[in-house]
């Protein structure tokens, strides 16, 4: 009977480890991440605050969602993935229109929120 425990111990403890590594190397990479986004953005805020930044990444979201969203309709015929993730870029679209600030921001947070719902229906009615 000792044996049989000292064998089903190790594979908890494992994957206990296994996960403890995991948070350990994301802490890293947010702590290193942090400094250097920090470092960039205190260098290069105008570049960042570019209209231009924003209606380049609308843009490419727009191709990359009409060309995912638009060949899921044709592959799996449903069309709410579609609807939703047009929606997020609809949102997104809107708050370009909108001063640059806090709600400008909330704005496009959302939209790219529901831009990502969309490509998760997608994925689950694809599969």
């Amino acid at each position: 009977m000792t044996s049989m425990i000292s064998l089903a111990a190790p594979q908890p403890t494992h994957r206990l480890d296994r996960f403890a590594i995991t948070m350990s190397g994301l802490c890293l990479v947010h702590c290193v991440a942090t400094t250097v986004l920090v470092a960039i953005v205190a260098s290069a805020g105008s570049v960042l605050g570019s209209p231009l930044i924003h209606e380049v990444g609308l843009t490419i979201a727009m191709i990359i969602g009409a060309v995912a969203l638009g060949r899921g309709v044709i592959e799996h015929g449903f069309m709410m993935p579609s609807a939703v993730g047009g929606l997020g870029l609809g949102v997104m679209s809107g708050a370009l229109t909108m001063d640059h600030g806090g709600a400008e921001a909330l704005y496009t947070m959302t939209g790219v929120l529901i831009l990502a719902l969309g490509h998760r229906l997608n994925g689950i009615a694809a599969e």
